[in-house]
């Protein structure tokens, strides 16, 4: 691996008919067994920073280094080029130096049928990506220790992972078959858009959420010829078996929840009853009304949420099944591990032979598909809650998550659970449900990026 400071292009974009200039360091490979057309990152620093300028307070050498993905549902995802309104041209006028790597995702096979691309392939690439960072850090504009990850969904959970799991030995194995020296993998801080992570835990999270209603509405996307993807909307009710298994399912999360020991920022314990009901319930609805609080302050109409108490223009209290049947089910139960080993996550959890695997002990022992167990340890590898008591990791020390209010391809629970942890340990993390908003990233960049320079500021002065 080298960084040849020399092999670049200058390349601009246009706002409000002027020209901005940045310089375009492409295909850079991060590991010395780099695997197919993967392991290879594109770089972007802002042109006027070699002319000894400054964008907001930033230089050369001073900036921080934005780091997102580009993973959406554990597909494999290539660089990302700066382009009208997306993330990295926002991040590059701002003054960040930009670094947007390559990442195998599960849909790769290789000439022979083998798939390469398998849990936990995602995250290391992630990992490789920042030890490139940190080894030639002398070399590479901007400052490594400021490095901030960033992604959606999947992506959301690679940036969560990243923030979590640093230099842990976990990943030593996988990191080395790529030709990924011992280093540094550490970053400053991580930013996760409604991360679908916790998936040996999530399918009980959702059916705890989504408890007794059994419709179910989502979009199926179709792929044209041409490349362009269609929606069909999908609604029906769930089969007796499927209810089943979402009561069962759900009859798991108290149990679960409450061997975390959770408790609030006041010191009091998060729990459920049996029946779902609790502090922590209590809890997500704060969250929730939080939200409706902040719509209701800028003048949206809420009328027509009937779960909703508001007096005396206080969001007070809530109807939480209300609620759930208001933002709708999307999936069918179990959510994630799906017993006929149907789903994006099975997918994920296949090895190199094969496709397809479970990954929680309901689904496979209720498994209709025959279907294996993957790796305990790489179930590990891709969940953040096994790390953040772990010693052996070095955790980032700053947050941000955001869960849309109306997002439903996974429970909020499970975001609120990641932060409470976060915190425990000493995290400072910032943590909404953005109003009225679904599955989604990236929709409120200047709050994003105000977050990052306030935590930099932060940092040097503290």
């Amino acid at each position: 691996m080298v960084f040849e400071k020399n092999n670049y292009k200058v390349e601009s974009v246009e706002i409000d008919g002027n020209k901005f200039f940045y310089r375009a360091y492409r295909d850079i490979i991060f590991a010395d067994k780099p695997v197919k057309d993967f392991h290879r990152m594109n770089i972007y620093i802002p042109a006027v920073y070699y002319d000894g300028q400054s964008i907001n307070g930033y230089t050369l050498n001073t900036a921080p280094i934005f780091m997102p993905n580009a993973v959406g549902g554990y597909c494999p995802a290539k660089q990302e080029e700066p382009s009208e309104n997306n993330t990295i041209r926002h991040a590059l006028l701002h003054g960040y130096v930009v670094a947007s790597p390559a990442i195998r995702g599960r849909t790769l096979k290789d000439e022979d049928g083998k798939n390469y691309g398998k849990a936990p392939a995602c995250i290391v690439d992630y990992k490789a990506a920042v030890r490139y960072l940190h080894r030639f850090a002398n070399e590479i504009p901007g400052d490594d220790k400021k490095i901030i990850t960033n992604g959606t969904s999947a992506g959301g959970a690679l940036s969560c992972l990243a923030g979590v799991t640093a230099n842990h030995p976990d990943y030593e194995e996988c990191l080395d078959e790529i030709g990924v020296p011992q280093g540094d993998d550490s970053v400053f801080a991580a930013s996760c858009y409604c991360p679908i992570i916790n998936l040996d835990h999530a399918d009980m999270a959702y059916e705890w959420q989504f408890d007794g209603i059994y419709d179910y509405h989502r979009s199926e996307m179709h792929m044209s010829e041409g490349g362009r993807p269609s929606f069909t909307p999908v609604d029906g009710v769930m089969n007796d078996a499927q209810i089943k298994i979402s009561r069962e399912e759900s009859a798991l999360f108290p149990v679960y929840l409450n061997s975390l020991n959770l408790k609030s920022e006041n010191g009091d314990s998060l729990t459920l009853d049996k029946k779902g009901n609790g502090s922590f319930k209590e809890y997500i609805k704060s969250i929730i009304l939080s939200s409706a609080q902040t719509a209701f302050d800028r003048g949206d109409d809420l009328s027509g949420k009937k779960w909703l108490v508001i007096k005396n223009g206080r969001t007070v209290d809530m109807d939480f099944s209300g609620y759930a049947r208001d933002i709708t089910r999307m999936k069918t139960a179990p959510s994630f591990d799906d017993v006929t080993m149907k789903s994006v996550e099975n997918h994920l959890f296949g090895d190199e032979v094969n496709d397809f695997a479970h990954f929680t002990e309901y689904s496979a022992a209720h498994s209709m598909a025959n279907g294996f167990m993957a790796r305990e340890k790489t179930i590990k590898m891709l969940n953040p809650m096994y790390y953040i008591d772990d010693n052996k990791a070095e955790t980032a020390k700053y947050f941000r998550v955001r869960h849309g209010e109306c997002d439903r391809d996974t429970s909020i629970a499970i975001s609120a659970i990641l932060c409470l942890k976060l915190r425990e340990i000493g995290c400072e993390v910032d943590y909404a449900s953005p109003w009225n908003l679904p599955h989604a990233g990236d929709y409120d960049l200047d709050e994003l990026f105000a977050w990052i320079d306030d935590i930099v500021v932060s940092c040097l002065h503290g």
